[in-house]
C-alpha cells in the first residue's frame, strides 16, 4: 500500500470509532454467515492449525479467542499504565473509585444471576458470564455520542473496563481451568521476568521482544491459565512517562504501532468467530424462558448498572475516595449502563461455562441481547448528558464582543460592560434605522 494510504488508514484504525465500528460490522457479518451457512461458518471456525509438537495446533476459534485478543489486552494494559501513571487515575483517591466501582460491577451481576438461575432450577455454572465489559465497544460509543463529555469519564470507563476484564481473565484462570502445568506456567512467569528486565535495561529492537512475547504467549497458554494474561502483564510493564531527550514514552509509542492492529484485525476476527449464534424467534424466546439466558441478561441489564454506580456511591460515601470534580453522578449512571455491554470476555466466559451446544449458542444470544439493550440505554443517557455539557461549552467558549477572549473571564471587568453596551446601543440604533426607512417606504407594523 502507498505510504499516504498507509498512514491514513492506520491513523483511522486508531480512532475508537472506527474500531467500534468494525467490530460492530464483524458481529453482524458473525450472526449473518451462522444463519445463513451455519455448516460454512461452523468448518471455518474449527479448522485446526498450528505446530501440534509445542501445543499449538488450535482452532481459528481459539487462535482468535487466546492469540488475537492478547493483542488486544496488550493495548488495553498499557493505556491503564498511562492512565495510572500520568493520567486522570495517577491519585490513589482517584483510582480507587473506578476500581471498587469494577469490583462491584462484577459482584452484583454474578449476584442477579445466581439468583436467577437458582430460582428457575438452572446451572450456576454461567455466573461469570456477565460480569466482563466490552473495552472496545463501550469506549467506541462513548467516543461517537460524548463528544463534549468530560475528559474524566473516559478515564473512569477505562480503568473499570480494564479491571473488570483482567479479574474476569483471573476467573476464567481460577474457575475454568481443568488442570495447569506449573511447569509450563514457571516457564511463562520466567519469560515475563526476563521481559521486565530487558525493558529496565533499555534494550532496544522488535527482534528481541517480539519473539519473546510470543514465547510467554505460547507458555502460558499451555499452561491452562488463559494466555491473554500475559498481553495485560507485558502491557502493564512497559514504561509509559518519557525520559529527558524523549519525545515520546516507549508504552505511547508502542501503543501507537500495535493499536492499528488491535484494532483492525484483533478485535474484529475474534467478534467474526466469537458471534456466530444461531438466531431465530425460538432462540430468542428461550433467552426470556431459560434460567441461565435470562440471568445473564438481567446481569448485564441490570446488575451492571447497579453494581457500578452503587459501588461508586459507597466508595465516595465512606471512604477517601472522590469522584473526579468535572462529573456528576448521572454521568456516572450514563457510564455504569454502558458496563453492561459485556461483548468480547462475556462471550469467551460463555463458551467455556455452557460446554452442551443448545446452552452455548443461547448463552451467547443473551449476551449479544443484553449488550445491544444495555448499549441503547446508554447510549440515551449519554445523548442527554452530552447536551447538557454541550450547552455548558457553548456558555463558555460564548465571545460576545468578539475581542477573542470568551465572556466568561470578562464578565467582572466593567471595561466588557461598557464595551457590550456600546455595541448594544449601535444595533439598536440600526434597527431603528431600518424601521424608520420601512415606514418611509410606505410599510406599517402589521407587516
Amino acid at each position: 500500500m502507498p505510504f499516504p494510504e498507509r498512514t491514513f488508514l492506520a491513523d483511522a484504525l486508531r480512532a475508537e470509532t472506527v474500531g467500534g465500528v468494525l467490530l460492530l460490522t464483524a458481529a453482524v457479518a458473525a450472526l449473518i454467515w451462522s444463519n445463513t451457512a451455519h455448516h460454512s461458518y461452523e468448518s471455518a471456525s474449527t479448522f485446526p492449525f498450528g505446530p501440534s509438537a509445542i501445543g499449538l495446533h488450535l482452532s481459528v476459534e481459539h487462535w482468535a479467542a487466546d492469540g488475537l485478543l492478547a493483542v488486544f489486552f496488550f493495548v488495553a494494559g498499557i493505556e491503564l499504565k498511562r492512565e495510572l501513571v500520568v493520567g486522570e487515575l495517577r491519585t490513589p483517591s482517584a483510582a480507587a473509585l473506578p476500581v471498587v466501582a469494577a469490583l462491584c460491577g462484577m459482584a452484583v451481576p454474578a449476584v442477579v444471576y445466581a439468583i436467577t438461575a437458582a430460582a428457575g432450577g438452572g446451572s450456576l455454572k454461567g455466573w461469570a458470564v456477565p460480569t466482563a465489559t466490552d473495552i472496545a465497544f463501550a469506549l467506541a460509543v462513548l467516543a461517537v455520542i460524548g463528544t463534549a463529555l468530560p475528559a474524566a469519564l473516559r478515564a473512569f470507563l477505562l480503568t473499570l473496563a480494564v479491571v473488570d476484564d483482567l479479574f474476569a481473565i483471573l476467573i476464567i484462570a481460577i474457575f475454568f481451568t481443568s488442570g495447569i502445568d506449573y511447569a509450563a506456567l514457571i516457564g511463562a512467569l520466567a519469560g515475563l521476568v526476563v521481559f521486565w528486565a530487558l525493558l529496565r535495561r533499555e534494550v532496544h529492537g522488535w527482534y528481541v521482544y517480539v519473539p519473546l512475547a510470543l514465547v510467554i504467549w505460547g507458555l502460558m497458554y499451555n499452561s491452562g491459565v488463559h494466555a491473554t494474561i500475559s498481553g495485560v502483564a507485558m502491557g502493564l510493564m512497559l514504561r509509559c512517562t518519557p525520559r529527558e531527550g524523549e519525545t515520546e514514552a516507549p508504552g505511547e509509542h508502542i501503543e501507537h504501532l500495535v493499536r492499528p492492529l488491535s484494532a483492525g484485525v484483533a478485535v474484529p476476527l475474534f467478534a467474526l468467530f466469537s458471534a456466530g449464534v444461531t438466531v431465530t424467534a425460538g432462540a430468542l424466546g428461550d433467552v426470556f424462558h431459560k434460567p441461565e439466558t435470562l440471568g445473564v441478561l438481567l446481569g448485564l441489564l441490570v446488575g451492571k448498572p447497579i453494581g457500578v454506580f452503587g459501588g461508586t456511591w459507597l466508595a465516595a460515601r465512606f471512604t477517601r475516595a472522590e469522584l473526579n470534580a468535572d462529573l456528576r453522578w448521572p454521568d456516572v449512571l450514563a457510564v455504569a449502563t454502558l458496563g453492561g455491554i459485556g461483548f468480547t470476555v462475556s462471550l469467551l466466559i460463555a463458551e467455556l461455562a455452557f460446554t452442551a451446544p443448545p446452552l452455548t449458542d443461547e448463552s451467547k444470544a443473551a449476551v449479544l441481547l443484553g449488550s445491544l439493550l444495555s448499549a441503547v440505554l446508554a447510549a440515551t443517557l449519554l445523548k442527554l448528558r452530552n447536551n447538557t455539557y454541550r450547552r455548558l461549552t457553548d456558555d463558555e467558549e460564548r465571545d460576545s464582543d468578539g475581542d477573542g477572549v470568551p465572556d466568561i473571564y470578562q464578565e467582572d471587568q466593567p471595561a466588557f460592560h461598557l464595551r457590550m453596551a456600546e455595541m448594544l446601543e449601535r444595533q439598536a440604533a440600526e434597527h431603528r434605522r431600518l424601521a424608520q426607512l420601512g415606514r418611509d417606504m410606505g410599510g406599517s407594523d402589521a407587516t
